[in-house]
């Protein structure tokens, strides 16, 4: 019988703003075909500032009451209406008051990069 290690790994949910900032990091030159393409994609996608985007998935979270994985959903999508805002929550057992839904519409307006 084999025994295996234990593997210490951890897992956390990023947004594309802090994916692209990672990879940035990691310098485009040492990429390699399929994380060059990532790049590309989270460079395109990406809707708000790596900071922003931390600050916001941490309110929408704590203010909000949204799971970690609604919140990143909802900052890599950054819908502009309640109603697409409400198709990211609708997986939810929850209901959001409508008065909640506007005001993270109205959050996520006001930290969108403009383009």
């Amino acid at each position: 019988m084999t025994i295996m290690p234990e593997k210490n790994e951890t897992e956390e949910r990023l947004s594309l703003p802090q994916v692209k900032k990672i990879m940035e990091a990691m310098g485009e030159e040492t990429l390699d075909q399929l994380q060059r393409r990532t790049f590309e994609y989270v460079s395109r996608f990406s809707k708000f500032e790596a900071e922003n985007a931390e600050e916001l998935v941490k309110r929408l979270v704590t203010e909000y009451g949204l799971d970690e994985a609604e919140a990143v959903q909802v900052i890599n999508c950054a819908p502009r209406s309640i109603e697409e805002l409400r198709v990211f929550l609708a997986g939810g057992r929850k209901i959001i008051e409508t008065a909640k839904l506007q005001a993270i519409v109205a959050l996520i307006n006001e930290h969108r990069k403009l383009k």
